[in-house]
């Protein structure tokens, strides 16, 4: 992952190299195979809400909000290995795409609607 002068997210990038090598997974990190694990990680984090009413998604219990937690990790994780095998930086991806946003969607225009810049 090339990324700026300081990346916070570098030793946490290395610590999955270093954790996937020791275990010869390597040959298996794949971007097609990250990004398949990834999208089932986020399946797995959305069941935690599956029919929760809007109230109850807001106010988990302790033991809840741990596995949502564990689960967004994976999300995470998956997420960076992908982008270090890709060569994307992702803190410059995700403030790069913050502009687009905030192009596609003005806040004067848009504020407290969540309809598609398309349909604007």
């Amino acid at each position: 992952m090339i990324s700026s002068i300081i990346d916070p997210l570098q030793p946490l990038v290395d610590a999955l190299r270093t954790f996937a090598r020791e275990r010869e997974w390597e040959q298996f990190h794949t971007p097609k195979n990250l990004a398949s694990a990834l999208s089932v990680e986020a399946a797995e984090l959305l069941e935690h809400f599956q029919w929760l009413t809007e109230a109850q998604s807001q106010s988990l219990s302790p033991d809840k909000k741990a596995q949502v937690a564990a689960e967004a990790a994976d999300v995470f994780l998956y997420l960076l290995q992908l982008c270090d095998k890709l060569d994307i930086d992702l803190l410059a991806a995700a403030h790069a795409k913050m502009l687009v946003n905030a192009e596609k969607y003005p806040a004067a225009l848009v504020r407290g609607t969540a309809t598609k810049y398309t349909k604007l």
